[in-house]
């Protein structure tokens, strides 16, 4: 995505930090990152291969939801190969506002493998088919020499040691002559040739013991028919979805807060003329005392964050930790105990989970199993960028929206190599809140 030039920064270096967090601002211009956009309608890896019409349907109303976000999400590093798009969708329907399932998030890929293709490129440069055919000519005919038969001979120069004719070799099971020690006067052995060209017998089911058959079929369980798997419903057109949100493209650059301020080393300011007060009630505590103490301390961390760069819409860090909007709703307890705080004395700030810890209080993928992981939220300021041509008052209520994707980066179920799936990932909505409530 293209640099942005944040209104918050004042050249000032010395002055200022950098953070491992990308921020992205809506922009009507048009930025290198052709794939990326807030609002408008969603595009594809492969236009012939769109997601199910399920995946964009509340899970309240089971209406066509409306798209807030797509990115384009390569990491060329961790996942070297994997074509990946993220894709964010919110009803738009009043009844269903925060409702879980009016929000929902899948991941598009697809994986080429590069090992692969490698490997065939190596393997057709040093073997030829010419070569095959060769190797296959010079190869000495097992049964030949199991049975004493040459490669160079016909058919008429050796004798087949199963055939009934004269030749060079006795036929030990032939009856032509007396001494086959088998053979009587009475009843002669029927020979080979006539065995032969009878077909093949079957033994009947019903000559066997009773219970050899009673045990055969119970040994063999009944197998029902086999159904083939439902159709996906297939992707709707553009005429069956909800007005779209206005569209956007994605400008991004590093997030970058001023340094916390040092506190100033405290001087006692003893004054030896002043008697002691002799008050033996307690001292009432001050304005800003009772004030602070007041204060919602997380979600004022948490707009003074976005304060120092106001026009961000969008936060990433694969393998971060989101900036959370309350610590006491559901999904700031499902999160907040998982968080990493960095030290203040960092050069460069930096949220992400460590390798050792990689818990994010996010639930594993529900497609492989896996752990999931912070990718990226969206933050107010998206609300104010989709809505702008909004005439009411009523619009989205949502303070911050967390995209938790699968480790692995995995594929879908039966989706081979060169193909597109879709996997639904897991969305973590904080609310604003209602009346003027502590946040926590």
């Amino acid at each position: 995505m293209a640099t942005y030039d944040s209104d918050s920064s004042d050249g000032e270096d010395a002055d200022y930090t950098e953070t491992g967090v990308l921020l992205g601002y809506a922009s009507k211009e048009p930025t290198e990152d052709d794939i990326s956009q807030l609002g408008g309608y969603p595009t594809w890896l492969d236009f012939s291969k769109p997601p199910p019409a399920t995946l964009a349907k509340c899970r309240v109303c089971s209406d066509l939801m409306t798209l807030l976000l797509q990115l384009n999400g390569d990491l060329p590093e961790p996942f070297p190969g994997h074509e990946r798009r993220l894709y964010l969708f919110n009803c738009r329907r009043r009844t269903c506002t925060r409702k879980e399932g009016s929000v929902r998030a899948f991941r598009s890929i697809r994986v080429n493998s590069v090992e692969e293709k490698s490997k065939h490129k190596a393997k057709g440069k040093s073997t030829g088919n010419g070569e095959e055919q060769s190797t296959r000519v010079t190869q000495p005919n097992i049964g030949d020499t199991l049975f004493g038969n040459r490669a160079t001979s016909t058919t008429n120069a050796s004798p087949n040691p199963f055939s009934t004719s004269s030749g060079a070799v006795d036929n030990p099971f032939s009856t032509s002559t007396s001494s086959n020690p088998f053979s009587t006067a009475t009843a002669p052995l029927p020979s080979m040739a006539s065995l032969a060209s009878k077909p093949p017998q079957r033994p009947v089911m019903d000559d066997l013991p009773k219970t050899f058959a009673e045990k055969a079929r119970i040994s063999t369980p009944h197998q029902p028919p086999t159904q083939p798997p439902t159709p996906p419903e297939p992707w709707p057109p553009r005429s069956q979805f909800p007005s779209p949100y206005p569209f956007y493209h994605l400008d991004a650059d590093y997030e970058t807060i001023s340094k916390p301020a040092t506190p100033p080393i405290p001087h006692p300011n003893i004054d030896i003329d002043e008697a002691p007060s002799t008050s033996n009630s307690k001292q009432e505590p001050d304005e800003k005392t009772t004030f602070e103490s007041t204060l919602d301390k997380p979600f004022q961390h948490f707009a003074d964050r976005l304060a120092q760069n106001p026009l961000q819409v969008l936060r990433y860090q694969f393998r971060g930790s989101p900036l959370l909007y309350s610590k006491t709703d559901k999904v700031g307890k499902l999160l907040a105990p998982h968080q990493h705080q960095p030290h203040q004395s960092e050069a460069r700030i930096t949220t992400t989970l460590s390798r050792q810890d990689s818990k994010s209080g996010i639930p594993q993928c529900s497609n492989c199993g896996a752990p999931r992981v912070f990718e990226l939220q969206l933050t107010p300021q998206a609300i104010a960028e989709l809505e702008v041509d909004e005439l009411g008052l009523e619009g989205m209520e949502w303070g911050i929206v967390i995209l938790g994707v699968c480790s692995r980066d995995c594929q879908q179920q039966d989706v081979g190599e060169g193909e597109v799936g879709y996997t639904e990932e897991w969305v973590g909505v904080q609310w604003e809140e209602v009346g003027g409530g502590t946040r926590g």
